[in-house]
């Protein structure tokens, strides 16, 4: 079971119409980390500045992340957004975006990460995440990245390079359509996989994830949720849990990777429930396995054919 996160570790300034979070922890790499070590030990690979709490890092140490590929960079600031969220809780508007440490990130692989079966590349320049690709000395056995519209607009030359060494490519729906220049998600697909990746992960948020492998297709509901309260993190947290079973369980078949959508939408419904973090922090397998049984009980049905 080997791993390795890459992303952003950063600060967040969030308000939605449930409450302000004011500066708390969060980045890609972080919420994929805290998910995915239900599963799996991380190895991960970001960039913080001096003012990152300390005991942010412990707290991930002994949750069993390797931090060997965190670069502390003493005199410069971490990464910084700050965002609004609607009534609907799917748009937002940035107020705030300070790259700091970010703007100049080169990531370096460490000889321990060098083993590793599961690469999960999260959101950053392409150029960024095709370096880490290309630091490893053996393929990975499966490599997913999650990409965004930002990128398609101001990187595409590297997006298409990186598209062309991935497995798996996690977008939302507006990616998806953007990336492809199809309007229909199956079209979209089809596009999408002459790009390179072998799977395609169209996130809907509230309204569930399609998985898409050459014909076959899958669909997972989000679980209908009585309070959503801080969308932030949540796509972050579903790829977790998806790559996090799929390391654990060293099954990389379209069926597996069926229970790895599901496994993410579970995680995903966790992490709305509080600002940043802090529900993934509290849940134990026990919390995990029973929202599992709630959503086979939500799309397990009879039918009867006459």
């Amino acid at each position: 079971m080997s791993l390795i996160v890459v992303g952003s570790m950063a600060f967040d300034d969030i308000e939605t119409p449930f409450g302000k979070s004011n500066k708390i922890v969060g980045g890609a790499a972080t919420y994929i980390a805290w998910c995915a070590t239900n599963f799996s030990p991380v190895k991960q690979v970001s960039v913080v500045g001096g003012d990152f709490p300390q005991e942010e890092l412990d707290a991930l140490a002994q949750r069993g992340v390797s931090l060997e590929g965190v670069q502390i960079k003493k005199d410069e600031k971490s990464f910084f957004w700050s965002g609004r969220y609607h009534l609907d809780m799917n748009t937002r508007e940035t107020l705030v975006t300070e790259l700091n440490v970010l703007g100049n990130f080169q990531p370096v692989i460490p000889e321990s990460y060098q083993d590793c079966e599961f690469l999960m590349l999260g959101n950053l320049a392409p150029s960024v995440q095709l370096s880490v690709i290309e630091q490893l000395k053996k393929r990975p056995k499966l490599i997913a990245m999650d990409t965004m519209n930002f990128w398609m607009d101001i990187a595409m030359e590297d997006l298409e390079k990186l598209l062309a060494k991935v497995d798996v490519l996690l977008v939302n729906d507006g990616e998806a359509r953007q990336l492809s220049g199809q309007y229909s998600l199956v079209k979209a697909a089809a596009a999408i996989s002459k790009m390179g990746p072998k799977y395609l992960i169209i996130k809907k948020g509230e309204h569930g994830a399609l998985l898409f492998h050459g014909s076959q297709v899958f669909f997972a509901p989000a679980l209908p949720l009585e309070e959503v309260f801080d969308p932030t993190g949540a796509g972050d947290t579903f790829a977790g849990g998806f790559i996090g079973h799929l390391a654990r369980t060293k099954d990389i078949s379209f069926e597996n990777m069926k229970t790895a959508i599901i496994v993410g939408s579970v995680m995903a419904s966790f992490c709305v429930e509080k600002f940043g973090t802090d529900r993934l922090r509290e849940i134990k397998k026990r919390d995990i396995d029973e929202r599992i049984r709630e959503f086979v009980s939500l799309v397990n049905f009879d039918i009867s054919l006459v």
